[in-house]
C-alpha cells in the first residue's frame, strides 16, 4: 500500500516538472519589470527537443525507493540493506519518469536585428513563426520572440 502512495507521489511530483515554454506565459517575478525589446526577421526557424529534467524526479523516487526498500526484511541490518538498495533503483525510476513526463518540443528561432545582429531563441512550438516574418525579441529571463504588430 506504501508503495502504491508512493509511486502515485512520484509521478505528480515528476509531471509538475514539466517545462513552461510558451512565450505568453510569465511569472510573477516578471511582473513589473521593464526589458529591452528589439526588432528583426526570422533567418530560421527549426524544430527542437526540449528536456525539462531539474533532477527532482530522481530525487523523489531516490527517496520513495529508500522508504520502500526499508520496509523489507526483519532486522535494522536488512531494512538498511534494503532502503540502499531501494534508493539506488528508486531513484533511476524517478529520473527516467521525470525525463518522460517534463520533454516536450519547441522551435529554435535565429533571428536577424534591425542592426544585423545574429541571435537565437528556443521557445515553446506554439505560436509558431516562419522564417521571414517580422518579429520583436523581448530581452529578459526567459528571453521571447513574438510577431511584430507594427507591421
Amino acid at each position: 500500500m506504501r508503495s502504491a502512495l508512493l509511486a502515485a507521489a512520484l509521478a505528480c511530483a515528476a509531471a509538475a516538472c514539466a517545462p513552461d515554454v510558451r512565450p505568453d506565459s510569465y511569472s510573477v517575478g516578471n511582473v513589473g519589470q521593464v526589458n529591452r525589446t528589439v526588432g528583426g526577421v526570422i533567418v530560421s526557424a527549426r524544430p527542437v527537443s526540449i528536456d525539462g529534467s531539474r533532477g527532482g524526479g530522481a530525487m523523489a523516487g531516490g527517496a520513495a525507493g529508500a522508504v520502500a526498500g526499508s520496509q523489507i526484511g526483519g532486522s535494522d541490518a536488512a531494512g538498511a540493506v534494503g532502503a540502499i538498495g531501494g534508493l539506488v533503483v528508486g531513484a533511476i525510476a524517478g529520473a527516467a519518469i521525470e525525463r518522460g513526463t517534463s520533454a516536450t518540443t519547441g522551435i529554435e528561432y535565429v533571428v536577424e536585428t534591425t542592426n544585423g545582429n545574429l541571435m537565437t531563441v528556443v521557445q515553446g512550438a506554439e505560436p509558431s513563426l516562419a522564417a521571414g516574418q517580422r518579429v520583436l525579441v523581448l530581452y529578459g529571463s526567459p528571453a521571447r520572440v513574438i510577431a511584430d504588430p507594427r507591421r
